[in-house]
């Protein structure tokens, strides 16, 4: 029997499919970066969901790292965007 963690499951794997897709065909580097901060989103709620389902803590340890790294990126390309040297 397929419970509902399974389904949120599927349904976030189908939505960072999709998301993989705007990062490859996306028009523009922020469009591409904004996918990119979006899958991050859904890694980590398929982390969580994971923990929920399996009982494995370090999984969210994986989310936790994958939301900073995420995060990381934003703020440079951010800064790469806006023409300034990332020491300023």
């Amino acid at each position: 029997m397929i419970s509902i963690i399974d389904i949120f499951l599927y349904i976030l794997t189908a939505l960072g499919f999709i998301c993989l897709f705007r990062v490859i065909r996306g028009p523009s580097i922020p469009d591409r970066m904004v996918a990119i901060d979006i899958f991050g989103i859904l890694v980590v709620g398929i982390c969580a969901l994971m923990v929920i389902k399996t009982g494995r803590q370090f999984i969210i340890d994986i989310g936790i790292t994958w939301a900073i790294l995420s995060f990381i990126g934003t703020i440079t390309l951010a800064k790469y965007l806006s023409r300034k040297k990332l020491n300023e």
